[in-house]
């Protein structure tokens, strides 16, 4: 009804029933009549249950599906990006460079600074698996690998240069090189997926170079949930510090631009998704290292850490 009068059922459905926000068209009901659709739990993207199962590709940052009128920038080794996260994303090794001396800044803040030089490449997916393979010392590592910390000697491919974007949003002239790791210490180098945004990057960087700093710093091998918790606090920490930083500059003026609003967001995601991981290993430990950490402060919980292998209680 609308006042008195009863709306036309196309009317009614135009105004209430719920649509796509990827194929745009009214979501269907099931079998039983019922609207049925999904929703991403932190973007609250609605879209019809059979784009799970259509190859409706999903940006390789945010998670959102690909709305059918805004396609999404493919990259060279098959990943996509939304227009948002594309926006911002480190492209190749040069440009993370920044970044990189970002982190190692907060951890100096942290009277944590890693004193050897670890090479920092950004690298296709392809070359990260492979670096993967190479690697003997372990390491649990996630089933999408975006970040690793090396220890052995091996010859990596690089992205030497930014792909610039043609027609129809394709990457070209892309120049990958390679580039020899030589073993001067516990650690070799750090790699990170190309083509992430920065604020994604950065979370990864700091998650990897805490497995660096704790290598430098003699620890023993660790169980893989207290290793990778603790360095997802790290990541989560570093986060903390950048939206943050987001908040008091818009606060003052400084970074009135556009993509502020994004960029929190897309912070806020990133947390999102180290809180509410569910794996044993990353989330679990994640919870654990954090709890710790709280209760006893970074230092301490690194300093039991180191002479237990576990977590203090």
């Amino acid at each position: 009804m609308s006042g008195n009068y009863p709306y036309h059922k196309t009317c009614y459905k135009d105004r209430y029933h719920p649509k796509c926000d990827v194929c745009k068209h009214f979501i269907p009901t099931n079998l039983a009549g019922l609207i049925e659709y999904r929703a991403h739990p932190f973007w609250n993207q609605k879209y019809c249950p059979t784009h799970e199962h259509d190859n409706t590709p999903r940006c390789c940052s945010c998670e959102r599906m690909e709305p059918q009128d805004t396609g999404y920038v493919p990259l060279n080794d098959g990943r996509k990006l939304c227009l948002e996260c594309l926006d911002s994303a480190v492209m190749d090794t040069s440009l993370c460079q920044p970044l990189y001396m970002d982190i190692q800044q907060f951890y100096e803040s942290l009277n944590m600074k890693v004193e050897q030089y670890v090479p920092l490449l950004l690298v296709e997916r392809q070359a990260l698996n492979e670096a993967r393979e190479g690697e003997k010392n372990g390491h649990y590592h996630m089933p999408e690998t975006r970040g690793l910390c090396l220890s052995e000697e091996q010859t990596i491919s690089q992205v030497l240069r930014t792909p610039r974007f043609g027609g129809g949003q394709r990457p070209m002239d892309m120049i990958t090189e390679p580039y020899k790791l030589i073993r001067r210490c516990d650690v070799t180098a750090i790699l990170i997926l190309y083509g992430l945004p920065r604020l994604l990057t950065g979370s990864i960087l700091a998650h990897e170079m805490m497995h660096a700093w704790m290598r430098l710093k003699g620890y023993q091998p660790l169980s893989q949930d207290v290793e990778e918790g603790i360095c997802q606090v790290m990541a989560h920490m570093w986060l903390d510090t950048q939206l943050n930083f987001e908040s008091s500059s818009s606060s003052t003026g400084s970074r009135a631009d556009s993509r502020a609003p994004f960029d929190k967001k897309l912070g806020s995601f990133f947390k999102h998704q180290i809180e509410s991981d569910s794996s044993p290993v990353y989330g679990d430990g994640f919870r654990a290292g954090q709890l710790a950490v709280r209760k006893y402060g970074l230092q301490r919980t690194l300093e039991h850490i180191q002479m237990t292998g576990r977590f203090p209680f």
